[in-house]
């Protein structure tokens, strides 16, 4: 498959007090850009722009994800939780709690990520060293459903439902 490089329209970083979430990273893609293919982002993991025109099933997966589909579940309103695969059993058990009950939400592991764990939303990313960092529950808070997502309220269901 062909992989198309995509730009990186705006990035920001937020290392704020009370007012936001300390490491917070904000990017700014168009949505609506449905592609074919493989595609290379410029997040990793991906925090938006192009992706397949099929969106991810919202859930808890114990293999890698496409990052295609992934994006257009955050393009509806998803957080992803990804973790490094090697993670320990204990720590991917907090995250399943974290995530437990939210039906807005895809969990599973991502090979190359650069710390152990990272959270990411339309246009919005966190990463973190443990599960029990209170700043994914804030992220979660936050970006679940949110008002970044372009298609808030859109199928978190019914999509692919598949991993890599």
């Amino acid at each position: 498959m062909k992989r198309a490089a995509l730009p990186l329209l705006l990035l920001t970083l937020s290392a704020c007090g009370s007012k936001g979430i300390e490491g917070l990273q904000t990017f700014t893609y168009a949505p609506g850009d449905h592609r074919s293919g493989s595609l290379v982002y410029s997040e990793n993991p991906p925090a938006g722009g192009p992706h397949n025109p099929s969106w991810q099933n919202c859930g808890v997966y114990s293999q890698p994800l496409y990052n295609e589909y992934a994006v257009h579940s955050l393009e509806h309103g998803a957080v992803w939780i990804t973790y490094r695969p090697d993670l320990e059993a204990a720590q991917v058990e907090t995250l399943k709690k974290l995530v437990e009950g939210r039906s807005y939400t895809l969990l599973s592991p991502y090979e190359g990520l650069p710390t152990p764990i990272a959270a990411s939303a339309w246009g919005a990313q966190i990463k973190v060293e443990k599960a029990d960092d209170s700043r994914l529950k804030a992220f979660l808070d936050k970006y679940e459903q949110g008002a970044t997502a372009p298609e808030r309220g859109a199928a978190c269901l019914g999509g692919y439902g598949g991993t890599r």
